[in-house]
């Protein structure tokens, strides 16, 4: 099969993907990873995922958001959590796991290739359910960071994974 005919669906979990980067001293053009993907197959959507903090107008992702919303990808957000954990320190909590795994499994029957920016463990189920519907998953995160930030078991599942590293030099800022 030429996989470029394949119909793809980008599913980017922001913060795990900003940690991933962050980790390799990466900073990602998103107009660069969205046009490598174009070129690697009919690209149907590029979703990216993420909490905001309501009330927050100078967030430094608001930047971001704003540039991704206009330049082709569907934000999918919701209310960060703010939250003292037990040492008293403020935290931020803003999951977005089953957001994201809703709208790979409403996509499935659209697509051949679903492309996951997440190292997350938790999504060894969802790319399960994906393979089991026909849908070849490819898992994008690094090992080459310490600690690596993907889940072997992940890794292990995936039909293929791709290293951040080894997009740098067609995605990054430079």
């Amino acid at each position: 099969m030429n996989y470029s005919d394949e119909r793809t669906a980008l599913f980017i979990d922001g913060s795990n993907l900003h940690a991933s980067a962050k980790a390799l001293n990466l900073e990602i053009d998103y107009k660069k990873l969205k046009n490598e993907f174009i070129k690697r197959g009919k690209l149907l959507r590029a979703y990216y995922y993420t909490a905001l903090i309501e009330n927050e107008e100078n967030s430094p992702l608001r930047p971001l958001v704003d540039w991704l919303t206009y330049n082709g990808y569907t934000i999918v957000s919701k209310p960060a959590k703010e939250f003292t954990d037990s040492a008293g320190q403020k935290r931020i909590k803003g999951n977005m796991d089953i957001e994201l795994a809703i709208d790979a499994m409403e996509l499935a029957p659209n697509v051949e290739h679903i492309i996951i920016f997440s190292g997350d463990g938790d999504f060894q189920s969802l790319v399960k359910s994906l393979q089991r519907q026909g849908v070849r998953v490819s898992v994008v995160s690094t090992t080459r960071s310490h600690p690596p930030m993907i889940a072997d078991e992940l890794r292990r599942q995936a039909d293929n994974y791709i290293d951040l590293e080894e997009l740098r030099d067609v995605i990054s800022q430079n």
